[in-house]
């Protein structure tokens, strides 16, 4: 692989004469197969050199530290400065790769976090009994994190806890500026994995049924979506687009606003949830443990199948939408996003939370206007209680005017 990207007898010479020679020229032929260009490649080659001779001198094995250490020493003597934070995470991750491919990378220097046993055990739980999206999963499990990296190093086991350490540990992130709204998801992460402790006989029952969290009331907040003219200008200036990301933005795009979808539903769309010929879409709605099946919509359809067409990269992956770089991989929820977000900005759209969640309250303020119930809402956003759905009495606007208009004379 090396005589294919290198010119000069010398160079190539020494890449091959390196240590693990055979290892990196397999490990940028796989990385040739899934789609990395040719620039990337030449990159590519001298940080695995780097890493493979840090690890000849280490005796064959390399933790993170020592590979990062290694590659900005390699990197000043070339450059004369260190590489900037995004170029040292580009490097840390091709030889971390390589490494771990070879078994020679090391975590000797990670300790195990405390509690880790029980943490595995409770997301576990969360993932097969409660059906939570990986997302909801992850946050859950920051929060917890972070509550036992406060504890006294005295606390061994999760029995030993104490609700007065709970109660501190809040009470210190809202002196640092947590919102109610904040302080009651991190209560109620902490209250959920206690109640699965409790299950397991790790402690007491009463350490979460005597967790109080802070009140929010019903209906308190005002969902923020885009007017109907900014959606609007939002999906025409991605239809006029013939570049790859507008194409693929674009049938995105009408996935939120047509469908209210969440991100973590599109990113399980696949293929095989398309019935062309039956024009039908199945949603994998995995927070209430459904799967539904909706019309497809003639706009919707044909955006997918034009993305399909024209903009798809060619991989073995099911997923409906991949990332449009190599290597080829399915598009995370944070993709999405990152995506809406800079299109929103792009349009001047200008919200307290630009992100995909916002197009979900487009699309239910869409259908309050166009006269459907809540129950209709409410099922199609997939809403497992009317009381997520009620929220969206706050922005009818219709039913607001026509209070406002009503004559009260007669009646007084």
């Amino acid at each position: 692989m090396h005589d294919q990207l290198f010119r000069h007898p010398a160079v190539i010479a020494r890449y091959l004469a390196g240590p693990y020679a055979e290892e990196r020229e397999r490990f940028l032929m796989q990385a040739h197969t899934k789609g990395y260009s040719r620039s990337t490649l030449e990159r590519m080659a001298p940080v695995l050199l780097v890493a493979a001779q840090a690890a000849h001198r280490d005796g064959g094995h390399l933790n993170s530290e020592q590979l990062k250490v290694a590659l900005i020493s390699q990197m000043e003597l070339r450059l004369g400065r260190p590489p900037s934070a995004h170029t040292l995470r580009l490097l840390l991750g091709w030889s971390r790769a390589w490494l771990r491919s070879i078994g020679a990378l090391t975590t000797a220097e990670k300790v195990p976090h405390r509690f880790s046993r029980e943490l595995r055990a409770f997301v576990e739980h969360m993932r097969t009994e409660r059906g939570l999206s990986s997302a909801t999963i992850a946050n859950r499990m920051h929060l917890t994190e972070g509550f036992f990296a406060s504890l006294p190093t005295h606390v061994g086991s999760i029995g030993t806890i104490s609700l007065d350490q709970i109660e501190v540990f809040l009470l210190g992130e809202s002196k640092r500026g947590w919102s109610r709204r904040s302080l009651r998801q991190l209560g109620s992460s902490l209250r959920s994995f206690f109640r699965f402790a409790a299950s397991r006989g790790w402690c007491s029952p009463a350490l979460a049924s005597g967790l109080e969290l802070p009140r929010i009331y019903d209906l308190e907040d005002v969902p923020q979506a885009p007017s109907i003219d900014e959606v609007d200008r939002l999906l025409a200036s991605t239809a006029a687009g013939r570049d790859h990301p507008a194409i693929r933005d674009h049938a995105i795009l009408l996935l939120f606003v047509h469908y209210g979808l969440r991100r973590g539903e599109v990113e399980r769309l696949t293929l095989d949830d398309l019935d062309w010929q039956g024009e039908t879409i199945r949603i994998d709605r995995r927070k209430s443990r459904q799967v539904p099946t909706y019309p497809l919509s003639a706009a919707v359809g044909e955006a997918i199948l034009r993305y399909l067409r024209e903009a798809r990269p060619r991989s073995s992956h099911r997923a409906v939408f991949l990332t449009l770089r190599p290597p080829y991989r399915p598009l995370s929820a944070d993709g999405f996003s990152i995506m809406v977000h800079r299109r929103l900005v792009g349009q001047g759209i200008k919200l307290d939370r630009l992100g995909a969640h916002c197009l979900r309250h487009a699309c239910a303020g869409q259908l309050l206007e166009a006269g459907f119930t809540m129950k209709q809402i409410a099922d199609h956003l997939g809403h497992r209680s009317m009381d997520s759905t009620r929220i969206y009495t706050k922005i009818d606007l219709i039913g607001l005017r026509q209070v406002a208009e009503l004559d009260l004379g007669a009646l007084l």
